[in-house]
């Protein structure tokens, strides 16, 4: 039988209704048979549906990482909850009775097959010194004509930041103040014409301008004053940059995909093979999430999803983030907490410093366990002020993101009149604060129902610059007690 968790079925299910869904069907006796092959590749059941007739509903592991699932149901959702219910049934050690695969299952493997000798025919084919000759042709008029199309979107990107750096001067020096009535409905119209210059990181930082100038004129409050002048700076800072980047581009006539942050800021998307071609790969990762959360972002209408993890072989701490545009939520998947440790055959780094995102395709669960989570425990600093030092200098760099996450190792967090301040293993001290674009996590501190988890543990804090105390403060995310195996999480 195959090793089924929970965890993997929600890494699958298309939402978590779905998935309670099948969970339900599972636990109600929804099945009347259950059948799998003898390798154990092949799963299948008729499941009672709301008709005469059962669904008949399956699952294919003829590839390992990758299950087909398959369903006579109407739904529209993959997998829908009858599969779900079906890794339900195997997760809970149902008995299947052993059945032949079906002669349409085959076919369909045979046809899947024959797609993959195919290409690798073609492959073998290409060894051959004329078809070589015909393959290089083709790919060298490729090459060519996707080189001509990168320069003429370049030339479009140098208007743009023109246009955009010509609004930023007017701005400064008018003053922010002057962005109001008219001229701001002028500058959101400004906007969405950087999309049509391939300019979304300047799209999105001129749009959170205008959202912070916006509530400035309703309330008068001064962060939101002094949030514009910081967006300001990043704007101006992603024109310099981007200009020098794209006219060196063009000078060395040199389109190829660059190990830099520019390439999203500029309107790029990464794929995973393009990630992997330039080296931005780790393989065998074993990954476990510290935290999870969900913001929405109003300057790019869409939400996102992030989880916080750690590499458990190396200490390295990565984010992964899931974007969910308004215009488009329902057709993509949401990101949920996680709770198992992921086995990554081959996880993808996307370019930047910090805490740099990351992504995989396939992955397999399993239970965390202690040597695990004595290596987390290893991973944690023992003094906040030998760390300050690179924490100052990352949040200083006005490209980078506002906030960075360390394992801190900690001897005590406690109350201080109204001040809640976490010190270090080696005495060192700094006070837990949270960053504004999360929810709020430090006051929950107080409300564990375990007041000793706040002694002797290691801590996920995110440290970040408030500008109107001019001070670094951490945010705590979770805790990991030592004297239990557990990841304690203020937020998920």
């Amino acid at each position: 039988m195959k090793n089924i968790t929970e965890q993997l079925i929600l890494s699958l299910a298309p939402n978590s209704t779905a998935a309670a869904n099948g969970r339900k069907i599972s636990a109600g006796g929804g099945f009347v048979k259950l059948y799998r092959s003898e390798d154990s590749t092949f799963f299948m059941g008729e499941c009672k549906g709301s008709g005469a007739t059962a669904y008949v509903t399956s699952a294919d592991y003829i590839n390992e990482n990758k299950p087909v699932f398959r369903c006579s149901c109407p739904s529209r959702q993959f997998p829908c909850k009858h599969s779900l219910a079906l890794m339900y049934e195997m997760m809970s050690g149902k008995e299947f009775a052993i059945c032949e695969i079906p002669e349409d299952i085959l076919s369909k493997r045979k046809k899947l097959a024959a797609k993959s000798a195919k290409a690798e025919n073609a492959e073998t084919e290409n060894t051959d010194p004329e078809s070589a000759e015909k393959t290089a042709k083709k790919k060298a008029a490729a090459k060519k004509t996707a080189s001509a199309a990168k320069k003429k979107k370049f030339k479009k990107q140098l208007e743009g930041l023109e246009m955009c750096e010509k609004a930023v001067k007017e701005l400064i020096s008018a003053g922010l103040g002057t962005m109001g009535g008219a001229s701001l409905s002028n500058y959101q119209a400004l906007s969405k014409q950087f999309g049509d210059y391939y300019l979304l990181g300047i799209q999105r930082l001129f749009n959170r301008l205008i959202i912070e100038i916006t509530e400035y004129q309703k309330d008068g409050l001064e962060v939101h004053y002094d949030n514009a002048i910081d967006t300001l700076e990043k704007l101006n800072s992603l024109i310099k940059k981007s200009r020098k980047y794209i006219t060196e581009k063009i000078e060395n006539d040199d389109p190829a995909l660059d190990d830099t942050a520019l390439y999203e800021e500029l309107g790029g998307n990464w794929k995973l093979s393009e990630l992997e071609s330039i080296g931005k790969c780790v393989q065998n990762a074993r990954m476990a999430q510290l935290a999870f959360w969900v913001i929405f972002d109003d300057a790019r209408k869409e939400y996102i999803e992030t989880g916080a993890w750690i590499e458990l072989n190396s200490g390295m701490i990565y984010l992964t983030k899931n974007f969910r545009p308004l215009k488009s939520l329902k057709h993509i998947k949401a990101d949920d907490s996680v709770f198992s440790a992921v086995k990554v055959p081959s996880m993808a780094v996307y370019p930047g410093e910090g805490n740099v995102r990351v992504r995989w395709d396939s992955a397999d669960f399993e239970e965390l366990t202690d040597e695990d989570f004595k290596k987390l425990r290893s991973y944690a600093v023992t003094s906040v002020k030998a760390e300050m030092k690179a924490v100052k200098n990352f949040l200083q760099n006005a490209m980078s993101s506002p906030i960075i996450y360390k394992l801190i190792s900690f001897a005590e967090v406690e109350k201080i009149g109204e001040k809640i301040v976490l010190k270090s293993k080696d005495g060192d001290t700094v006070e837990l604060k949270d960053f504004s674009e999360t929810e709020k996590m430090t006051e929950r501190l107080q409300m564990l129902p375990d007041q000793k988890l706040l002694e002797n543990g290691v801590m996920l804090c995110g440290f970040h610059y408030d500008a109107a105390e001019n001070r670094i403060f951490a945010q705590p995310m979770c805790i990991i007690p030592d004297s239990e195996n557990a990841v304690v999480r203020l937020l998920y």
